[in-house]
């Protein structure tokens, strides 16, 4: 079985150059990315000079070179935009952090690139319009259901699926799993928190999609009834943290529903600013936030987020020695005790930007995602079209996007999906909005209508 793990890492982009010949672009690059996502296993290569080839790399490599195979016009005609600017820091900065520090600059900067730069690109490139971002959350949502089946059998046996499959176990901490009487699934990802951010945005997707009669039906069966299997699976994934970011992000979809605003959105960005804002500057104490939440969430999850909230305050005290570009890889981020012992733990991806990339990282790093969205919901998109089926599944990824954001204050789970959404979300919102009134296929020629369906 373990010989399965370099025919599929391996195997896969051969695999996205005869999707690309097989589906139109758009739903090729869909169907590999997400395919990539849940299904291929955790394991890396290492290549030298380079990053190590992940199902990550293996994604972005095979559809970078299925579009200069197919595709190239699509990478002549690009135009950067001034929305391109964060991701572009933030993949190039390393290379200060790096010689700043003594350290290659090569590896850590194509990582950063191929992590992130690439599926902004990608979703650059082909996720542009409402439609693009329309089959990327249709995309999401079949994801969602086709993970159903594993995350129950996981619910009940356990993190099993990797070693029945590929041979070897990918988590091998099972006491993080055991969660509510049962266990948290972690099928094909790294941890079951990324298993219920994904099921999460599906859910929210299908949710927004029936509510907003953006799809009757898919593969013959009712939207509204997937919806609700959809959403009842991933309450079963156990994540609680997700559970609060989908209560959230239907509060911000409802109420751009019925009250036609998008504060709620607006006011949950803002908040992640100002945290990162006091928590980078060593303004931010943990006691009352603690004291708040107890009562609510009880002592054991309590107590989790004080410890991760305490070795943030140290973290962050060693980050602001390097503040502008941070500490490289060099490990200087890391706090170590008087015997040369490393005492410190990452769990947020805002620390790790932080100490690795400095300020300059952390800034561009969070704008690049966020930034998009707000572009989107206050000057191209506002509130109050967000329910209509043009714009609705725009507007479900781009809520999706901020809660993601939200969860990398608390937590460092890297998702190319997220990346991928904001590189469409901001090539969207660089052109002017479109039409949004209805056309009638109807009076189409047959031959037209077919050629428009297939566009894409």
């Amino acid at each position: 079985m373990v010989a399965l793990i370099p025919v599929a890492m391996f195997g896969f982009i051969p695999l996205v150059l005869y999707l690309f010949v097989r589906f139109p672009t758009q739903r090729a690059l869909i169907i590999s990315f997400v395919g990539a996502w849940l299904f291929l296993p955790q394991a890396s290569y290492p290549i030298p000079l380079l990053p190590p080839y992940t199902k990550i790399s293996a994604a972005c490599y095979g559809i970078f070179l299925a579009t200069i195979v197919y595709d190239t016009g699509r990478i002549t005609s690009f135009k950067p935009g001034w929305l391109d600017v964060p991701m572009v820091i933030w993949c190039l900065c390393p290379i200060v952090s790096q010689v700043s520090n003594g350290g290659s600059p090569i590896s850590p900067t194509v990582n950063q690139i191929v992590t992130w730069g690439l599926p902004y690109f990608l979703g650059r490139l082909y996720l542009g319009s409402l439609d693009g971002l329309r089959q990327l959350a249709i995309g999401i949502f079949a994801g969602g259901l086709a993970y159903i089946p594993f995350t129950l059998i996981e619910g009940i046996k356990g993190p099993l699926l990797h070693q029945m499959v590929y041979g070897v176990n990918a988590f091998d901490d099972w006491g993080q799993a055991r969660r509510m009487g049962g266990w948290r699934p972690v099928v094909f990802m790294q941890h079951g928190l990324m298993v219920g951010m994904w099921m999460m945005t599906a859910a929210l997707i299908a949710v927004w999609l029936w509510q907003t009669g953006t799809l009757k039906k898919f593969m013959g069966r009712n939207i509204k009834t997937l919806a609700i299997i959809l959403t009842i699976a991933f309450f079963l994934c156990r994540s609680t943290g997700a559970y609060s970011l989908f209560g959230m992000a239907l509060l911000v979809l409802f109420s751009a529903k019925w009250f036609r605003t998008s504060l709620p959105l607006l006011f949950i960005i803002g908040y992640v600013v100002f945290y990162l804002y006091i928590a980078a500057s060593g303004q931010f104490s943990s006691k009352d936030v603690i004291d708040f939440i107890t009562p609510i969430f009880g002592e054991e999850r309590a107590g989790s987020l004080k410890f991760r909230f305490d070795n943030e305050e140290i973290l962050g005290a060693k980050a602001r020695q390097r503040l502008l570009f941070g500490w490289g890889d060099s490990g200087g981020n890391r706090v170590y005790d008087g015997y040369g012992e490393d005492i410190s733990i990452t769990d947020s991806l805002w620390i790790i930007a932080f100490g690795v990339n400095g300020a300059v990282g952390l800034v561009s790093l969070f704008s690049s995602l966020l930034l998009p969205v707000i572009v989107f919901s206050l000057f191209k998109y506002p509130a109050r079209t967000w329910s209509n089926p043009k714009v609705a599944p725009a507007a479900a990824l781009g809520v999706a996007l901020t809660m993601y954001m939200f969860d990398c204050v608390l937590n460092a789970m890297t998702n190319p999906i997220f990346a991928l959404i904001a590189g469409g979300i901001s090539s969207l919102v660089l052109k002017a909005p479109e039409s949004l009134k209805s056309k009638k296929t109807s009076s189409l020629p047959r031959r037209q209508s077919l050629v428009h369906q297939k566009s894409g």
